[in-house]
């Protein structure tokens, strides 16, 4: 894959999760969401906070995830878009520590599984159907997660896998492997 295809996918994949930050307003925030910790002005305000940790992360530094995420009361999409922007201008500039460019260090994958996980769980609060999502997107971050999440390091951000239903789609396969109930 080429810098300029990882830039398409990490903008898809930023896109899709401010896309369906806009569709939260005030009657919707309380909703649960499939990350059973957060409703979805938690999980809005976690997608949020993502941006200025990967922003971190691609400059080379170490993001304190577990610092306390500000939080957002309205325009939720906008707010995202801004981090958005900055996650893609660092990952434009190649600053990670190990000189790569387009990206620096930080794995494609990672980001994108990120965003498209709570893509998923947004969708669902939302009752947006998984066809309106990208599937590439679940495919990337699907393949990174498998390669990556080992049992041992699911503790605190993920549930154990469970099993994903036969014939499920992208999504549902990637939040199954994520630990989340899908039907």
């Amino acid at each position: 894959m080429t810098t300029s295809d990882e830039a398409g996918i990490l903008s898809r994949a930023l896109d899709q999760t401010g896309d369906l930050l806009d569709r939260v307003h005030a009657d919707t925030v309380s909703r649960p969401t499939p990350c059973n910790q957060w409703d979805v002005g938690a999980l809005a305000d976690h997608v949020i906070a993502d941006g200025p940790n990967f922003v971190t992360m691609l400059r080379g530094g170490q993001p304190d995830w577990s610092a306390p995420t500000p939080h957002v009361s309205e325009s939720w999409g906008p707010a995202f878009k801004v981090g958005a922007d900055d996650v893609l201008h660092a990952w434009d500039q190649g600053t990670g520590p190990d000189g790569w460019e387009g990206g620096a260090s930080v794995p494609l994958g990672m980001i994108v599984a990120e965003y498209a996980v709570h893509s998923w769980d947004l969708a669902q609060a939302l009752g947006v159907p998984s066809s309106e999502l990208d599937p590439e997107l679940a495919e990337v971050g699907l393949e990174f997660m498998q390669a990556s999440l080992k049992p041992e390091m699911r503790e605190g951000a993920f549930a154990p896998e469970v099993a994903a239903p036969e014939g499920a789609g992208a999504y549902e396969r990637l939040a199954a492997f994520a630990g989340r109930q899908v039907s």
